[in-house]
């Protein structure tokens, strides 16, 4: 499927998923609360949070398998559930992990799970399985079975079967959990070129390095709420900025970055050792003048105007370090 296709079937927003005010209540307790995502078209889209921050119960609820208590939905330009048959043809999902009998063939499976569906020709089954399994990298493994395969080539299984028809949007909860090194490559790799076909990719992960790595926009997910989304670069640059120099002459020092609108008018010396001082800045839109100087400017304005510079630095906050700030939580970055 062509990007150019996929695109048309997102409909006039250009977005792949699209929800508002999408909640779920069990009981008291609200599981996923008022969320607004928003997924463009042809993005590998990566849905982060802890777990038990509402990400499963999110996807969920945008594949039908679970009514929402309040909201909307829109896959590919369609209304959820009420267009359901309409666009699940068009999407393929790996939810919870792959099942497969153990006991069969890794083509065998995706035999019995192409025949179970009901808008699926059996004229061409053997051939888009054969095509389903070279696209995973898992052909010379067709004939092998499925107890026998690692946890990598299960996963992968799984990606296959859910690439048995041509799909528009691919849904993915938590494609590299268990697997090892290896195994996550393998993965990483076939989402990629997923996406440079033109498939638009969601993935939920709690993996921050895997999301870093494969991803071109996230959104964050805290205790069933969303509380950021958009290009990852954007989100590696929001958070707060911290100028670091280490001088003699503090008072002077801060002065001068205030001058050049680095710093806020207000104290914000921290003692350093030796009589050296650190300066700190606050969030990045404290400091708009940060991005448009680079280090060496700064340090020669200092030096310039009699500061005795030690050592300075610009330091920008991880994406990890902003994650755990927006959901103030840890999240494995490694697995």
């Amino acid at each position: 499927m062509s990007a150019g296709v996929g695109g048309s079937l997102a409909g006039a927003s250009g977005l792949a998923i699209e929800t508002s005010g999408l909640t779920k209540h069990f009981g008291r307790q609200s599981a996923v609360d008022g969320v607004d995502l928003s997924v463009p078209a042809g993005t590998v889209f990566g849905f982060l949070g802890p777990n038990g921050s509402g990400k499963t119960t999110t996807i969920r609820m945008l594949l039908g398998l679970a009514a929402a208590s309040a909201g909307t939905v829109k896959l590919l330009g369609a209304s959820m559930p009420g267009e359901l048959h309409k666009v699940l043809p068009r999407v393929g999902a790996l939810v919870e992990g792959p099942g497969f009998y153990p006991f069969l063939s890794g083509a065998a499976n995706l035999h019995r799970m192409d025949a179970a569906g009901p808008h699926t020709v059996p004229a061409t089954r053997k051939l888009r399985v054969g095509q389903a399994l070279e696209r995973v990298g898992l052909a010379h493994a067709a004939g092998k079975k499925v107890h026998a395969y690692s946890l990598g080539m299960k996963q992968r299984l799984g990606i296959a079967g859910a690439l048995l028809s041509a799909r528009d949007l691919l849904v993915l909860d938590e494609p590299t959990n268990g697997l090892d090194p290896q195994g996550t490559r393998e993965v990483r790799n076939l989402i990629r070129a997923l996406s440079h076909d033109g498939t638009t990719v969601f993935v939920s992960s709690h993996l921050l390095a895997e999301v870093e790595q494969m991803c071109t926009h996230a959104a964050v997910m805290s205790s069933g709420r969303l509380v950021a989304q958009g290009p990852l670069a954007d989100l590696r640059r929001e958070g707060t900025v911290r100028i670091r120099l280490e001088t003699p002459d503090a008072a002077l020092g801060r002065q001068e970055l205030v001058r050049l609108g680095l710093l806020p008018a207000a104290d914000t010396l921290e003692p350093g050792g030796d009589g050296v001082q650190v300066l700190a800045a606050l969030p990045a839109s404290a400091g708009p003048a940060v991005p448009a100087l680079l280090p060496e400017d700064i340090v020669a304005h200092l030096v310039a105007a009699g500061v005795r510079v030690r050592g300075f630095g610009v330091e920008r906050e991880s994406l990890e370090d902003r994650f755990v700030a927006l959901t103030g939580e840890g999240f494995d970055v490694a697995g």
